[in-house]
């Protein structure tokens, strides 16, 4: 007998396991790791009142109610805790699921990502809504919290502070400074996880995008609003150029640096099991090195991931897309944009990420982690407006409203222009004919699949491969693999060994104990 198992959304059976491309023997760890962290979390209720009461400058904590675990909003990679204060709201964010053991760091770095994000953003476009930050600390200890509301005596000193740097011409910190609380409770908590204080984005505010946008996508008015208010988001955080390929961090000191590698969701995807991702150079300078080491982080999966083929043709025709991909990477990005413009993404704009009101203009935007500085030719609309997956798009139904969205962001584009001095309306690149221009040489398609691990070889052969050859996929596929790596045909036996492992360790994991009641009937 065989038994039904949990993940972290959905209970699944052996049947349904063995069909997935992603590795479930690991994901059936998640539920485990996800109750003892939970657990670790809610036995430190006292902690969170004292880090609230740190970061907000509150004497008392008797105003303070934390919710109850069942209350707490579980996403993918964070644990949110609704905090409620008398007057007052927020939430506390805390994260797993980011490969921290297997390379240790990638909490602090995810922590400091988003709240490098935050302090960009709330610099650089103050007409982006996005929630208040109102302070953070790493794993290590080490505490920041916003000037505002700091102590009478150490915010002055640092609004001085920055007026004096600023006189003398020197690098200025960000609104976030070190603050280091001294208690006790604060200080044995924090030593195994980091986290965000950020504010609660109220019903009153908004609700998110994915609760409505199945039942009223078709709304021509509502899509409308919804396109207009996303055209300005992107219009705005993509209006300052960027001189690298990277991710804003607040360091310990308080400053906000171009310093951390671009750090994306499927990179700590990866690194949660254990898949190394090449990506670890701080900065890019090229649109093409890039590109090369995201391709390298695919080619890591390939390698390292036990189910990553199903059999010897799956193998092949992976290894030949991933051969072509690296051929045919010039084709999709314009060499007049290889060193720039650069700008700010959001990478991970799915519609839970986004509030809106009744009338879907947007109200604000949540989980910021995973936002980067990377190639404007990676800029594209929205994968999802079809509300399909990345690898299941209809074209022609697809294009429909991604028409209709360029219209929109072009019409916004032009007011925006008007607006400018005379003479600078012609310096700059505008980001509706770059998002046309895209979609023409397939190069949405090329970004789509970079940024989809186990997508990107139905795009390649659906999408990227027949804009350059009337060749099917086994044409390609009895040639291209020996370009991939050396020694193939090792390689290929050691991939199919790996899966026949896999197979025999993900059955063991489904057989039944005496106790167990719910059965997969195969």
């Amino acid at each position: 007998m065989l038994r039904t198992r949990q993940l972290l959304k959905e209970d699944i059976t052996y049947s349904a396991a063995k069909e997935r491309e992603v590795n479930i023997l690991h994901q059936l760890g998640y539920v485990d790791h996800q109750s003892r962290f939970f657990s670790y979390l809610n036995a430190r209720r006292e902690w969170m009142k004292t880090v609230i009461s740190h970061h907000l400058g509150f004497k008392s904590t008797a105003m303070f109610h934390i919710a109850k675990m069942d209350d707490w909003l579980r996403g993918s990679f964070n644990v949110c805790v609704p905090v409620t204060i008398d007057n007052w709201n927020g939430r506390q964010q805390s994260g797993n699921r980011v490969g921290e053991k297997f390379r240790p760091g990638n909490g602090d770095e995810k922590i400091q990502c988003e709240a490098g994000a935050y302090a960009w953003l709330q610099e650089n476009c103050p007409d982006v809504p996005i929630p208040r930050l109102y302070g953070f600390a790493m794993s290590r200890g080490e505490s920041l919290t916003r000037i505002e509301n700091l102590p009478f005596l150490n915010r002055w000193f640092q609004f001085l502070r920055r007026r004096l740097l600023q006189w003398l011409r020197l690098p200025v910190p960000s609104y976030y400074v070190p603050h280091q609380n001294k208690s006790n409770v604060h200080s044995e908590a924090v030593s195994e996880t980091g986290y965000l204080l950020i504010e609660c984005v109220e019903e009153a505010q908004g609700t998110m995008l994915s609760n409505t946008w199945t039942e009223k996508q078709q709304d021509a008015e509502l899509r409308t609003n919804f396109f207009k208010s996303l055209s300005r988001i992107l219009l705005s955080i993509t209006k300052t150029p960027l001189p690298h390929i990277v991710s804003f961090i607040i360091n310990k000191e308080g400053y906000l640096t171009l310093s951390n590698r671009p750090l994306t969701m499927e990179l700590q995807e990866l690194e949660n099991e254990k898949i190394a991702t090449e990506i670890q150079v701080s900065t890019y300078s090229t649109t093409a090195s890039y590109v090369a080491e995201l391709l390298g982080a695919h080619d890591s999966r390939l390698r390292n991931q036990p189910n990553a083929v199903k059999n010897l043709p799956d193998c092949g025709y992976q290894m030949a897309a991933l051969a072509a991909m690296r051929t045919v990477a010039p084709l999709f990005f314009d060499r007049d944009f290889n060193r720039g413009p650069f700008v700010f993404s959001l990478t991970d704009l799915h519609q839970s990420n986004i509030f809106v009101d009744d009338q879907w203009h947007i109200t604000s935007l949540v989980d910021l982690e995973w936002a980067c500085s990377r190639p404007i030719q990676m800029v594209d609309p929205p994968y999802w407006l079809t509300n399909k997956g990345g690898d299941n798009i209809d074209v022609a139904e697809y294009d429909t409203l991604r028409k209709e969205f360029l219209t929109t962001l072009s019409v916004e584009e032009t007011e925006q222009v008007r607006s400018l001095p005379t003479g600078d309306s012609g310096k700059i690149s505008r980001l509706s004919e770059i998002m046309e221009q895209s979609w023409v040489k397939g190069t949405f398609w090329y970004t789509l699949a970079l940024s989809s691990p186990s997508g990107l070889f139905n795009l390649f052969y659906n999408h990227i491969q027949p804009l350059l050859s009337k060749h099917t996929y086994e044409d390609i596929g009895g040639v291209m693999p020996f370009y991939w790596g050396r020694d193939a045909g090792k390689f290929v036996a050691d991939k199919l060994a790996d899966k026949k492992k896999y197979d025999s360790d993900l059955r063991q994991a489904f057989e039944a104990s005496g106790s167990d009641e719910t059965a997969d009937k195969e």
